[in-house]
């Protein structure tokens, strides 16, 4: 039982408290008899069976080669090894994209039949699910749903069959087919993380860095500073169409009409 409590403590309290060390990491002991100590097993550690079990290979260490199945015949000797496999990993797929799904996007608004349809307007209404690191490298246009399909549209695809072809232009309708690389069909399907990797020009850094953005409209190099590349152009210099020819150290400019106003877009 425990002792009397008293009603108000003393100065034999604070006595006691004087006297009792300050509680820390360095006078922290167990209860005496809480812990026993820990059994010395045979070998230290892993004695007895060393940690391997009981016979077997496992324990011998005789396990057989790797690709060794047990006597039956095993995995690279069951598939051809040419032939029907050849290329596999190499070939090209095409998610298929029917017209009644096509018509299906359409009823709903996900496409707008009013506006020219590419791969971006089929990704964005979730018409379908196209993946380049998977070996897709586009869509193809199939003519299930050509008897229901009654849109009017300007499609562009990577492969069409005939018939769904015939479907479309029965209506009045146009289909191109273009084929795009693996990096442009990435951006094609996912334009905006590709057009938010460019950077902006940080306005705050004259501000961190202690320093005024000068005005070089005023500048006498203005022309040179304000000079820009076209998307088309590698070199300064050399404007798209330009070719060099080393042999002679000459640059030949298009002269065709048709060429100047090609390269002039």
């Amino acid at each position: 039982m425990a002792g009397p409590v008293r009603g108000a403590a003393g100065p034999w309290a604070l006595d006691l408290l004087r006297a009792l060390p300050r509680v820390s990491l360095a006078n922290l002991r167990p209860n005496p008899g809480s812990r026993k100590p820990e059994r010395r097993r045979r070998g230290q550690r892993r004695g007895r069976r060393c940690g391997r079990g009981h016979k077997g290979e496992r324990q011998r260490g005789t396990r057989p080669r790797l690709g060794f199945e047990g006597g039956q015949t095993p995995f690279y000797l069951r598939i051809p090894k040419y032939g029907f496999n050849e290329g596999h990993s190499f070939r090209r797929q095409y998610q298929p994209l029917s017209l009644n799904r096509l018509q299906y996007l359409i009823d709903l608004g996900r496409v707008d039949p009013t506006q020219p349809i590419d791969l971006t307007q089929l990704v964005n209404g979730r018409g379908v699910t196209i993946q380049p690191s998977k070996r897709d490298c586009g869509v193809q246009l199939v003519e299930e749903g050509a008897d229901t399909f009654k849109a009017k549209v300007n499609i562009e695809v990577q492969l069409a069959s005939e018939l769904a072809i015939a479907a479309i232009e029965k209506n009045g309708g146009v289909v191109t087919t273009a084929f795009y690389d693996p990096r442009s069909l990435e951006i094609l399907c996912r334009p905006i993380p590709f057009f938010l990797r460019f950077p902006k020009r940080d306005w705050s850094l004259p501000r961190s860095y202690g320093y005024i953005l000068p005005d070089i409209t005023k500048d006498e190099l203005f022309k040179m500073l304000s000079t820009r590349k076209d998307p088309r152009q590698i070199f300064f210099g050399l404007a798209p169409g330009w070719v060099v020819n080393m042999a002679d150290k000459k640059i030949l400019k298009p002269t065709d009409e048709k060429l100047l106003e090609y390269y002039s877009s």
